[in-house]
Formats: structure tokens, sequence, C-alpha cells
């Protein structure tokens, strides 16, 4: 529950900030990649050491795949993620008239469904690599930053596919405010697109650098010191 409540409150901050900042700022690009950015980071570092700070679910299956998590948690989390961007896009809405509103829906109308499949691919892969360099690798020299490093990223990928497709990166991120806005323009490749993606950069990771041949690291088993891996404390 506690794990839970931790992920509903992160992913309710990137919708309810992120998709307000879309809408308050008129799309302006800095505002909104900014929003996106310090929501997670912040929402990273204050709530990480709890949950492991996914507030996603391509992330989450990111950590189901490579069997860091157990499928129970994982749809413990999933759940959490969707009812809290449910909850968010549904206070926004109740804050601004529906054409204004939609400023808050990730949507593709002038790039095409197919470009932003694509785009959001490899937006997402950016995130999880991010993800799993900063806050997932034992050897990885900058956990006490993981959450800039992710909110940065982010941030990068929002002010470059912002204006193309929302860059949500996140089914989460698209499904609440289609739900509440009954707004379903290219919404599948705000499904396949972050899944693709962060399989892709989770798997990839996992096989290119924390396969077991890897060199032992204090704090792995092999090392013989074993301890909890970063960004597995709240996960185990």
């Amino acid at each position: 529950m506690r794990r839970g409540v931790a992920e509903f409150v992160g992913t309710f901050t990137l919708i309810f900030i992120g998709g307000g900042a879309g809408i308050v700022s008129g799309n302006d690009i800095v505002a909104v990649a900014l929003a996106n950015g310090l929501a997670i980071g912040i929402m990273v570092s204050n709530l990480g050491h709890i949950s492991g700070g996914h507030f996603n679910p391509a992330i989450t299956l990111g950590f189901l795949a490579t069997r860091r998590i157990t499928v129970r948690l994982a749809v413990t989390y999933w759940v959490s993620q969707l009812g809290g961007a449910i909850v968010a896009a549904a206070i926004l809405r109740g804050f601004f008239r529906h054409a204004l509103y939609l400023a808050a829906v990730p949507h593709a109308p002038g790039f095409g469904a197919g470009k932003g499949f694509v785009l959001e691919i490899i937006l997402t892969f950016f995130l999880v690599w991010a993800v799993w360099a900063t806050a997932v690798d034992p050897g990885g020299a900058f956990k006490s930053i993981a959450g800039l490093a992710i909110g940065l990223t982010i941030t990068m990928d929002v002010f470059f596919g912002g204006p193309l497709t929302g860059a949500a990166m996140n089914p989460a991120r698209a499904f609440g405010p289609e739900l509440v806005g009954n707004f379903w323009g290219e919404g599948w490749i705000y499904w396949l697109g972050p899944i693709i993606g962060a399989l892709i950069a989770a798997l990839a990771y996992e096989w290119l650098y924390l396969r077991p041949t890897r060199p032992p690291v204090v704090g792995t088993p092999e090392s013989g010191v074993v301890e909890p891996r970063p960004g597995e404390t709240a996960l185990a």
C-alpha cells in the first residue's frame, strides 16, 4: 500500500503539473518541458527510496521484464499510476473548460501517428536508459543525482517531442487526460511506443552492462558484500 500510494502521488504530480503547464502556458515549450522535468525529478528524489519512483507503466514493465519486481507489485503500481493520472486529469478538467483542457492531452495531429509512434519509442528509450544508468545500475557513480538526471532527460525529450506528439513517454500521461476529456486521437501510440521503447532500453542495458559476467562491484553477490542494489531497496 505504501509503495502504491507513492506511485499514485508521483504520477498525479506529473499529470497535474505537466498537463496543467500545457494549459496555462498556452503550450509554451519551455514552460511545459521544465514543468514535466521538474515534476518527475522532484518526485523521484522524494519517493524513489519508497517505490523506486517509476510513475510510468512502461518503466514498471521494464522492471518486470528484467525480473526486478514481482507481477503482484507491478499490478499494484499500474493501478496506482493510472489512478493518479485519472484523478489529476479530472481535477484539471474541472478547473478548465473543454477546449482549453485539450492542451493537456498528448496528440500528434500534424505529425502523424506512424511518425509519432517511432518518436515515442525513441524518446522513451532515452528516459528508461537514464533510469537504468542512474537508479538501477549498482556500478553507476551518480545515484545521488538520479532524480536530476531523469528529470533533465524528460525535459530534453519534451523540448524536441513536445510540439510533435506531446512527448508523453508514458501511457498514464496520455491515458488520464484522454479518458477524462474523451479525446483518443492517436491514443495507441502512447501505449505501444513507450512500452516498446522501455523494453528495448531495459533489456539492452541489462544485457550489455548488468549481466552476471560483469566484473564484481561492491554491493553485489559477486563481490561477497550483499546489499540491496540502488533502485531496488523498496522493490524487493
